[in-house]
């Protein structure tokens, strides 16, 4: 996937265009989420509609599972299809398979548009995963060998994520203004020797007891059953990762107004939605509306 470009920075936000949380045709997160509606709003209107949507399993479809008994007492109907990747669901969206998907971040929604000719938009702003550094054949940092192997996320958006982590905690330093689009060639100093091994963002909890250690993406950590509290390091909540990385309901551009396309927005940014992510991820699922 072709490198993360200066569209992130060019967005401009259109605030308030929703009634469900805060979102838009956007390609930058809002700072200030609208609080969320009355998710019993009556949609007499959309009566018998069929909204489809693709997700990740965990959390995102979990979460839409909550949206679709909200959506249900509207009379309207939530078909998940759920994806083990993070291509399928944006072409899908982009050549009208989908309504919807629940799965990304804004960061890669916008590098995707950039490298593969999309035109997704950000129809609501609903939550952020913390990425999370866990052991493997190593348990602790204390205990962490010269050229021990430390595995990453492979996909532009997320590599950079993982290595902003790594320049957290102090074991390695990344040349300036590298930020969000930070490869391993721009690794300025690296103490230990670490060997990056750079992995498909499904394949680290898996490959997890093969190498020291792992930086995981919220999604695949949870479907893994990996806890963020058990995580040796975790993003810090209040550092660029929150905005950059907050994960959105995206659509092809041109259809963030459509009724349907609020109602859902509405109802994923619920107060039920908000109490099932606290109650049930503990952490790892950070509501931000």
């Amino acid at each position: 996937m072709k490198k993360l470009t200066s569209l992130l920075l060019s967005g401009v936000l259109t605030a308030g265009l929703l009634t469900g949380c805060g979102g838009g045709t956007s390609s930058q997160p809002s700072t200030a989420p609208s609080a969320p509606q009355d998710s019993a709003a009556p949609s007499s209107s959309l009566e018998g509609t069929t909204i489809k949507v693709g997700a990740s399993p965990a959390p995102h479809a979990e979460i839409l599972e909550v949206v679709k008994d909200i959506l249900a007492d509207q009379g309207i109907t939530l078909d998940i299809v759920e994806f083990n990747d993070y291509i399928q669901p944006n072409t899908a969206v982009e050549n009208g398979e989908l309504d919807a998907n629940y799965f990304q971040h804004i960061t890669y929604m916008n590098e995707f548009n950039e490298s593969d000719g999309t035109h997704l938009v950000s129809a609501a702003e609903v939550h952020y995963e913390p990425f999370g550094l866990y052991a493997g054949k190593t348990d602790s940092m204390d205990a962490l060998a010269d050229g021990a192997q430390i595995a990453v996320p492979n996909d532009t958006t997320n590599e950079a994520r993982a290595l902003l982590l790594l320049q957290q905690e102090g074991l390695i330093t990344l040349k300036d203004g590298a930020g969000i689009t930070a490869t391993k060639a721009d690794i300025e100093e690296n103490p230990k020797n670490l060997d990056i091994v750079e992995l498909e963002a499904s394949q680290l909890p898996v490959r997890l007891a093969d190498v020291d250690m792992a930086v995981i993406n919220g999604n695949y950590a949870i479907d893994a059953g990996l806890k963020v509290s058990d995580a040796l390091a975790v993003e810090s909540a209040d550092g660029e990762a929150a905005k950059a990385y907050v994960n959105v309901l995206a659509v092809k551009e041109g259809r963030e107004n459509d009724p349907a396309i609020q109602a859902l927005a509405q109802a994923l940014c619920s107060d039920e939605v908000k109490t099932f992510m606290e109650e049930t991820y503990a952490g790892a699922v950070v509501p931000v509306f």
